[in-house]
This record gives C-alpha cells, sequence and structure tokens, in this order.
C-alpha cells in the first residue's frame, strides 16, 4: 500500500461512524490484551525471574492469541476471510507493534528508574496506536 493510498483510506474511515465503534471495540480487546500482556510479563519477570526482554515476547504471544481471536470475531467482524491469511497479516501488524515496543522498554529501562512491570505498561501503551492502524487498514480492510 503506498502513502498516499494508505492516508486515503485513513481519511475515508475517520469519517465513517462505524470506524469509531471499531476503534472502542479494538480498545476494549486492546485492553484485555493489554492485561493478559501484563500478567504474563509480571508472572515471567517477577514470579519466574525471566529476563525482561524474553518475558516481553511471552506475553506477546499470549495476548496475540487472545487479542486475534476477539478481533476478528468481534472488532472487526471479519471472520468471514481467510483465517489463515488475516492471521498472517495480524501477526506482521503485531511483530512490528512488539518491535516498537521493545525500543521502547528498552528505553524506558535503560534511561529511567521506572520498574519493569511500569515501563512496559508504558511500551504497550505506545506501540497500541500503529497496531490499531495497521490491522484496521490492511489485516481485516
Amino acid at each position: 500500500m503506498s502513502a498516499t493510498e494508505f492516508a486515503y483510506r485513513l481519511s475515508a474511515a475517520a469519517r465513517r461512524p462505524a470506524s469509531w465503534w471499531e476503534l472502542f471495540k479494538f480498545g476494549l480487546v486492546g485492553g484485555s490484551g493489554y492485561l493478559i500482556n501484563l500478567a504474563v510479563f509480571a508472572l515471567l519477570s517477577g514470579n519466574l525471574g525471566i529476563h525482561h526482554i524474553i518475558a516481553a515476547i511471552g506475553a506477546f504471544c499470549v495476548a496475540f492469541c487472545s487479542n486475534f481471536f476477539w478481533n476478528r470475531h468481534w472488532t472487526f467482524a471479519a471472520g468471514d476471510g481467510h483465517a489463515g491469511f488475516q492471521a498472517a497479516r495480524f501477526f506482521t501488524v503485531s511483530v512490528a507493534a512488539l518491535l516498537i515496543n521493545l525500543a521502547v522498554l528498552q528505553a524506558l529501562i535503560g534511561g529511567t528508574s521506572l520498574g519493569e512491570l511500569t515501563a512496559q505498561a508504558i511500551a504497550v501503551a505506545v506501540a497500541m496506536p500503529f497496531n490499531f492502524l495497521g490491522n484496521k487498514l490492511w489485516t481485516f480492510a
């Protein structure tokens, strides 16, 4: 997708009330995924002593499965689409968001006095807008 096509699709989507409802539902699904992510991260890094990067990847994997199911069937109502094709695109967008998450997480842990869980909470929130736009305009378009 070209930058011009992306801008056009973004503009068109912003004018549709249904897009705002999807954003709300995406936020609810994302909120549950956020809690799942943080719970798994806390378990892995805090309780099991796993390095924060490995713990973040593990938390991502668990939250990914939940988020794909709920976004596919509820947020974007795209259950009629090919699940494998959608999963591949969802995974691509999610990995890109994970890379943003990891970069922010590492920067916060290395450059601030924030605890790991607080840094992870901020990092996940920073990556969320990219995740929504990628899935709205590409995965489930």
